[in-house]
């Protein structure tokens, strides 16, 4: 799909996207769905009252500026919060799909998230880099991981397919644009993907639903 480009939203941050619906939720069925996948990436309590599902691409520019205050919303609300993260990576981005098979192999030796963190913070890094492969090679030192089985596992038919999967549940829902955000169900409006407005949504959220 062709993609449209990027759009300036509060506090600096850009999405960037192809055309976009107004607003999108996660039908009843799809979120009972959810939870009954094993292989999906979450951190935080699956009894937290707030669950932020994010569906991202490793090389999207406005995914790599809001995963530091992701972060630091994942710190702040610790408990009361479950993020669960979805790979959407966009073919126009050179490097996006490798790294998401990267994050992939990584989770095969309980680091996903340890390379998700990585792979946005070195973005600029392996983005750019005509091999990349050798990038992500790299940071399987600096996670302590088994290189070997890591170059095995990031060419596995099965890590493939959870990316893969992925994808068609994004595209299931109507997703067409990194980051896409849903907090507990509900799609997060273009112009509330920044640190201020994603808190008061989770607030918002919270009174709805608090934390027992």
């Amino acid at each position: 799909m062709a993609l449209v480009g990027f759009i300036t939203v509060g506090a600096g941050m850009m999405l960037y996207q192809a055309k976009r619906p107004v607003a999108l939720s996660i039908p009843r069925e799809k979120a009972a769905e959810k939870e009954k996948q094993d292989l999906m990436h979450a951190r935080g309590p699956a009894q937290a009252p707030v669950t932020l599902e994010e569906f991202g691409d490793f090389q999207c520019p406005p995914c790599g500026m809001i995963s530091g205050p992701l972060l630091g919303i994942e710190k702040d609300y610790g408990p009361k919060l479950r993020v669960i993260f979805r790979n959407f990576p966009f073919p126009n981005h050179q490097h996006a799909l490798e790294a998401a098979y990267a994050a992939e192999a990584a989770g095969l030796q309980g680091r996903y998230w340890d390379m998700h963190d990585l792979l946005y913070k070195e973005q600029a890094n392996w983005s750019k880099a005509p091999d990349a492969k050798q990038l992500f090679v790299s940071y399987t030192k600096m996670l302590g991981l088994e290189m070997d089985r890591f170059e095995t596992d990031i060419a596995s038919p099965t890590e493939k397919a959870r990316v893969t999967a992925d994808q068609e549940r994004g595209k299931s829902l109507g997703v067409n644009a990194t980051p896409s955000i849903f907090i507990n169900n509900q799609g997060v409006p273009t112009k509330s993907l920044n640190p201020m407005a994603l808190r008061a949504a989770i607030d918002e959220a919270l009174r709805e639903r608090p934390a027992l």
